[in-house]
């Protein structure tokens, strides 16, 4: 191939979901970190623009349940690329990571003569996927005990509110910083790759970025090749357990949403028409002297005003 050809990288629902969830994370942070900063002219001017503060809160809900769909459709896809195509596991850390990271930083000093040699996804983007595996994790934990404050309380602590509270806005804030000063610095400023938007680099950006990987390219071992009859026998396997896999976390989502009840179940009134608030034992007198200067406090007091 000439230099001009271009190497698919991410085919065209990769990219859909990407931009999906590049919607559904700014719109997160857009309508989250007002609401962590309310005192802020930016918080307030924002909060005007969605009209109050409950619009802002619903379309960050709205933004959460997307995130999380299109977390369960992660999971899906790669379930079937890893055993049905049995795709190389190139977003697993591994020792040559720590090793290219030195090299990168031994090059940028000057202290080295070449960069690292890079695969499919080197030690930067592998970093930045595990970030927004584990910030996932915590913001969706964290984020449903803020949704469902009185369902966390029943099988936790009160203090677990206030504390899911704080990390849900330190691990927000550490997001946007890492997305605007990490990602987009090195996706768009650094170099600007176009291949989410396009699905495809040039061979000249290959052999700068990504040489490991145009080397299996041309070498025709970047993707293994699965005859239809070992595709058709393991999608047979993998679609049933696939579908209650999803049903099980689509259940979850349901759960996420519904799962607090903030009526409150009363019991029939026994005496209509009586004091709305009437103690069933009556408040106790203190009983014998009390030690100099303690001063009581009694119920009794207020009865009679």
């Amino acid at each position: 191939m000439s230099a001009s050809s271009s190497y698919e990288r991410f085919p065209l629902l990769r990219r859909v979901e990407h931009f999906v969830m590049l919607l559904s994370f700014s719109t997160l942070g857009l309508t989250g970190l007002p609401q962590k900063y309310p005192t802020s002219g930016i918080s307030q001017a924002i909060v005007r623009l969605f009209g109050n503060v409950e619009n802002l809160r619903q379309v960050h809900h709205v933004a959460a349940v997307i995130l999380l769909l299109g977390t369960i459709y992660h999971l899906v896809l790669f379930g079937y690329k890893f055993y049905v195509e049995r795709v190389k596991l190139t977003m697993l850390p591994s020792l040559k990571d720590a090793q290219d990271a030195l090299q990168a930083f031994l090059y940028n000093l000057g202290l080295a003569k070449s960069r690292p040699q890079i695969g499919r996804y080197g030690f930067e983007e592998k970093a930045e996927y595990w970030a927004f595996v584990w910030g996932t994790l915590v913001m969706a934990l964290t984020g449903f005990m803020m949704w469902n404050p009185l369902a966390t309380t029943t099988y936790l602590p009160g203090e677990f509110i206030p504390a899911a509270k704080a990390a849900h806005g330190a691990e927000a804030v550490l997001a946007v910083l890492a997305i605007l000063l990490w990602h987009f610095y090195g996706v768009h400023l650094k170099t600007f790759n176009k291949s989410m938007w396009t699905g495809k680099l040039t061979e000249e950006e290959m052999l700068h970025e990504h040489p490991l990987e145009l080397a299996d390219l041309k070498a025709g071992t970047a993707h293994p090749e699965v005859d239809a009859a070992t595709r058709a026998k393991r999608q047979r396997v993998f679609w049933p357990i696939a579908a209650v896999f999803s049903a099980i976390l689509l259940y979850g989502v349901y759960t996420f949403v519904t799962a607090e009840v903030t009526a409150i179940d009363t019991l029939p009134l026994r005496n209509p028409g009586g004091p709305v608030y009437s103690p069933q034992t009556p408040t106790p007198a203190p009983q014998g002297a009390l030690p100099s200067g303690q001063v009581v406090f009694s119920w009794n007091a207020l009865d009679k005003d």
